[in-house]
């Protein structure tokens, strides 16, 4: 499924990753792996090779086919280069019609709008194109920006999910913030 998404006031693009791209989503990885430490779970050396990211990948593209989850790949514009990530995943359709949402960004690209830009861009998808109804991520409460890039995206605190998360080694409370289809009708009104 070939898709890219814009956005050319912040300067890049959304395009679902695929096995093309292990590379430079595992140069990505690696070098976002001491800096976000404190906020993404504990991964043993295999996971930062290529065939395993290869692997995970292929299982990303086999998801966005049956329709349960997205990972696009934040790039710039300009150059082209795989600055981030936002996926839309656990996608449950039906009487339900919501979705997780989980993203990051390379610290060289922190600021200036470029993460804010990219989850825009994803939630405006899964409400146009997948009718979703709501979209939701879990939040460490320590991290603020995460915070904010919601916010400013329509994202409203609902509460705390105890313990949810192994994230660091231990199970850790996480905010839940959620976008309703509604929300984001009245956000470009």
């Amino acid at each position: 499924m070939a898709l890219t998404l814009y956005d050319t006031a912040n300067g890049i693009s959304l395009r679902l990753l695929t096995p093309q791209d292990t590379q430079s989503y595992l140069d990505l990885i690696q070098v976002t792996r001491v800096p976000y430490q404190s906020v993404e779970p504990v991964r043993d050396d295999e996971f930062y090779t290529l065939d395993a990211q290869t692997r995970r990948i292929e299982d990303r593209v086999k998801a966005a086919e049956d329709g349960t989850g997205y990972q696009f790949g934040i790039y710039t514009i300009k150059d082209s280069l795989l600055i981030g990530q936002v996926s839309i995943n656990n996608v449950v359709l039906g009487v339900a019609n919501y979705a997780d949402m989980g993203y990051f960004i390379h610290p060289d690209y922190q600021g200036g709008g470029r993460m804010t830009a990219a989850v825009k861009l994803a939630v405006a998808y899964g409400f146009r194109a997948l009718k979703l109804n709501r979209i939701q991520a879990a939040v460490l409460p320590s991290n603020k920006g995460s915070q904010r890039v919601l916010e400013k995206n329509g994202f409203q605190f609902e509460g705390t999910a105890r313990k949810y998360l192994k994230i660091n080694g231990k199970y850790q409370d996480h905010q839940i913030y959620a976008v309703l289809a509604e929300d984001l009708d009245e956000l470009t009104n």
